[in-house]
């Protein structure tokens, strides 16, 4: 049996994705200008100091669970604040690959949708639990100009102390997108 499409307008609370495509679309058959992408930064605009604004994250049971399963995490300390504490945590904790999205996520918003994430190298620390707020940093440390890459020190911070810390190297355009 297949179950019918869902309509995400009708279900209250639920916002579907939106693509470019299906919003430009959307917004020419209304007679709409389509909404802009947010600014990429230009190589030109980034120098070794800069300082990126902070991010922070509000780390809910719901996110260190959501994003565990959703990265096929199925190990127990993700999920059962029990089994969690049993083997020695506070309570449950975030998972590796959620911080690593995380850092991505603080480092792209901050460069722009054009932006070419080259690598992320990062380092854990104490554990994300429920109710902490990770709170996100980073000084923009080298440029290249021969790839226009820029080396990016970030670190994430809890109430415990450092939870990630590492770099990102992107690549920026020549100019502004």
């Amino acid at each position: 049996m297949t179950r019918p499409p869902r309509d995400p307008a009708a279900t209250a609370g639920e916002v579907a994705p939106a693509t470019t495509a299906t919003t430009a679309a959307t917004a020419a058959a209304a007679g709409e200008a389509a909404p802009a992408l947010p600014r990429t930064r230009a190589y030109a605009e980034v120098a070794p100091g800069d300082v990126l604004p902070e991010l922070s994250v509000p780390l809910t049971r719901t996110l260190i669970v959501a994003t565990a399963l959703a990265s096929r995490d199925y190990q127990d300390v993700h999920h059962d604040p029990d089994l969690a504490r049993e083997r020695g945590a506070k309570d449950v904790f975030l998972n590796i690959l959620t911080s690593n999205g995380l850092v991505d996520r603080y480092v792209t918003g901050w460069a722009g949708p054009a932006c070419v994430v080259k690598a992320i190298r990062i380092r854990l620390g104490v554990p994300g639990h429920p109710g902490d707020t990770l709170v996100f940093t980073g000084t923009v440390t080298g440029t290249s100009d021969t790839d226009r890459q820029v080396e990016i020190a970030v670190r994430g911070t809890t109430g415990l102390g450092d939870h990630v810390t590492g770099t990102v190297s992107v690549r920026l355009p020549e100019g502004e997108r």
